[in-house]
């Protein structure tokens, strides 16, 4: 297997965490964007809030996975956490797609976190990827999460927006299990 230079967003969060493990486990290197002063060349510092990525450190990866954004399941959605929770996604999704537009080599392969609340209550109803958006908070919020990811989609040869599996509210009892098994 050829060995790669992966850069995730939301690499302490719970899908995140698991899969640098994993990426890590399988021999490549993984290249943290933290919001915090990097501590070695393992990490890259960004700030989402004000739209500012070290592209710098972006240099020579393969690919971009982006799964930062608030928790979901671990608090009441109040008026201002569900603004905590969309600004942290679209926002620090703007801020890594511009980087990557931005870059003379882009990597190759651009994957965006998003949310299966992109389809709304769904009721007995199944849906797919070609199904459209439901209404609400979660299915709005994800729309424009994933056209934040536009400029990244545009510049690198391969992307995907991952609708994985979210709380649909703030309140919920168990741990939301992650949608993959590493």
């Amino acid at each position: 297997m050829q060995r790669s230079r992966i850069a995730v967003a939301g690499a302490s969060g719970l899908i995140g965490s698991a899969l640098v493990r994993s990426l890590t486990a399988d021999g490549h290197e993984v290249v943290r964007l933290v919001r915090r002063e990097p501590r070695d060349e393992s990490e890259v510092r960004w700030d989402p809030e004000a739209g500012r990525v070290d592209t710098a450190g972006l240099a020579g990866c393969d690919a971009l996975v982006n799964l930062a954004g608030a928790g979901v399941g671990s608090r009441r959605w109040t008026d201002a956490y569900k603004k905590r929770i969309h600004d942290s996604r679209v926002n620090g999704t703007t801020a890594l797609a511009r980087a990557v537009a931005s870059l003379d080599e882009p990597p190759k392969v651009f994957v965006n976190g998003s949310a299966m609340g992109y389809y709304g209550e769904t009721g007995d109803r199944v849906v797919d990827e070609d199904s459209p958006a439901g209404r609400g908070f979660l299915p709005e919020l994800c729309v424009e999460w994933e056209a934040a990811a536009a400029p990244a989609e545009r510049a690198a040869a391969a992307s995907a927006s991952v609708r994985a599996p979210m709380p649909p509210t703030g309140t919920s009892q168990a741990p939301v299990p992650p949608p993959i098994t590493w």
